[in-house]
């Protein structure tokens, strides 16, 4: 049996997540907390909610959160044939992969976080899901929408499931896809609540800064298959990996493909590891014919080892 571990993006934290007492747990979260210089498992632990979910704290505490189930399940002898993450996530794949440190990986996607929140005035920008609508005609109404808006610019940002899509850029342009993909039938387009237009080319900017911190940083060769966000297959050379990386930061999430290619490659179980269950919701509209199971708790390990027995 091949098995993938899909990690969560953005989206999946809550306070009080990962509440309970394991050394590995308490470990990843002191070696998070000194390479950032704060106390990471405070703020998850206690909060406040507020800061928790501004997106320089909240990648780096997801990011930790998954690390520390992963390495619970590679400590009572698990392993997986795959990795992958959503947006956020591909971090975590990477860390699991042993591409990067943890230490570094934090430090990283704070440093992403800020330049994601940086690069778009609070405003002009957002985001928003399209559901029941083919994929081909959510493409069309963006590029109308772009065509049509004087200086504006919107397209598809998380391609999550058939018939699921995030749309992301201005808001004029975004306003007006909503408005284009409701005349095309679909059975809902509405905004999302979000900081800023992830996965667009307004993020541009920050892909520059982003490229630059990454140069900075210790990437190794893979110990397990990444599948990379921006080609939904898996990559092994560090130059092109590091390059896929910055790309991601304005290009679609090809979560669909990506699932798609999994299964192709003989996967028969995906595990979900990380908090929230957001990837095992999306799998189930993707590729039914693989098994899904959830790594989010310690109480889980047993549940996950005996699913694979």
């Amino acid at each position: 049996m091949k098995t993938a571990f899909l990690f969560p993006g953005q989206g999946s934290q809550a306070q009080g997540m990962l509440s309970e007492s394991a050394d590995a747990v308490s470990q990843t979260f002191v070696e998070a907390s000194e390479a950032l210089g704060y106390d990471l498992w405070d703020l998850v632990q206690q909060g406040p909610l507020e800061q928790l979910n501004q997106t320089e704290f909240t990648q780096p505490a997801l990011l930790t959160a998954s690390i520390a189930l992963w390495r619970l399940w590679a400590e009572a002898g698990g392993s997986a044939d795959f990795v992958a993450g959503h947006s956020l996530g591909e971090y975590s794949a990477l860390v699991a992969s042993g591409v990067l440190t943890l230490k570094d990986a934090v430090c990283v996607v704070q440093k992403r976080g800020q330049l994601m929140q940086a690069a778009v005035p609070l405003g002009a920008g957002g985001m928003a899901a399209v559901m029941g609508l083919d994929d081909d005609k959510i493409l069309i109404a963006c590029r109308q929408a772009t065509l049509e808006v004087e200086s504006g610019s919107v397209q598809p940002a998380n391609l999550n499931a058939p018939g699921q899509v995030v749309i992301s850029g201005t808001q004029a342009a975004l306003d007006r896809a909503i408005a284009l993909c409701q005349t095309a039938g679909a059975k809902r387009a509405i905004a999302l609540n979000v900081s800023a237009p992830f996965h667009s080319e307004l993020m541009r900017p920050a892909a520059d800064d982003l490229r630059a911190t990454l140069d900075d940083v210790k990437f190794m060769p893979p110990t397990i298959d990444v599948v990379q966000n921006v080609l939904a297959e898996p990559c092994s050379d560090i130059d092109s990996i590091k390059s896929n990386l910055v790309t991601q930061l304005y290009s679609a999430v090809r979560w669909t493909e990506s699932i798609q290619y999994l299964s192709e490659a003989g996967v028969t179980q995906v595990v979900e590891c990380g908090p929230g269950k957001v990837l095992t919701g999306l799998n189930k509209r993707i590729e039914r014919t693989m098994t899904a199971a959830n790594l989010d708790s310690v109480a889980s390990i047993a549940a996950l080892r005996a699913s694979q027995s």
